[in-house]
């Protein structure tokens, strides 16, 4: 039998394993990507900037702590996270970080100041008319993550795509760009072209997991809407 200072310890020390595989950014940002939409650790290499090495080994200290799990098919390994729960623990991180460290809020305000579309917007009406689809609605993200998950009604044009469809856009409407969540740069980057071309254009700081977490569902599929669905008459601004 073990004493009850045993206990403590040991109960603390696996708890403190979680704390620890977190305790990196490019570990936060592997679970991100991860939360979006399962994917081998050459596509993780390449979206963080990192060595194929160097992913691997953060992929393995977030599998010692229960948070990823991976497949291998033929040479490739494929990692996803282990369930929902690992998007709530992400977004409470982001959550206390947003409310207590001033850094998260400066940092975000200089990244967004002068950038014309990007303000702060109220999110819980413009949720609202994303819901309604009085909006069109972009999923800027790589098609594999719309595949996985989705806002229903959202159009798929990842960001790479969206120069070359500009003219299959509606113009005498508005355009709202969403991709992972706030601190997400495609929907910024997308907003910012959408602009320069004379559209109506705002950035839907909701990701996919986001979403969810309002309480709303998620589509899921291959089928990718056309950029051409017309939205509904009704254009309050948001």
């Amino acid at each position: 039998m073990i004493s009850n200072r045993q206990f403590k310890d040991a109960i603390a020390e696996q708890f403190a394993r979680v704390a620890k595989a977190l305790g990196s950014p490019k570990r936060i940002e592997l679970l991100d990507l991860l939360g979006q939409s399962p994917r081998t650790v050459e596509a993780l290499a390449h979206l963080t900037g990192m060595s194929m090495a160097n992913t691997s080994q953060h992929l393995q200290v977030l599998k010692g702590a229960a948070l990823v799990e991976a497949d291998k098919v033929g040479p490739f390994v494929t990692y996803r996270i282990v369930g929902p729960d690992v998007a709530s623990l992400l977004a409470a991180i982001r959550s206390f970080a947003e409310a207590r460290i001033a850094e998260v809020e400066r940092l975000t305000r200089e990244f967004l100041e002068g950038r014309e579309g990007l303000e702060r917007l109220d999110q819980k009406m413009l949720a609202g008319r994303v819901r309604r689809r009085e909006v069109t609605v972009l999923d800027v993200r790589p098609a594999e993550e719309y595949q996985t998950g989705h806002i229903p009604g959202a159009v798929s044009l990842p960001l790479g795509e969206l120069r070359k469809h500009l003219g299959k856009l509606p113009k005498n409407g508005e355009i709202v760009a969403y991709c992972r969540g706030p601190y997400c740069v495609l929907a910024v980057e997308a907003v910012e072209i959408l602009r320069k071309q004379g559209f109506k254009a705002f950035r839907f700081e909701d990701g996919v997991q986001d979403w969810r977490a309002r309480g709303y569902p998620i589509a899921a599929g291959h089928d990718l809407p056309s950029p051409t669905r017309k939205s509904s008459q009704r254009r309050p601004s948001p």
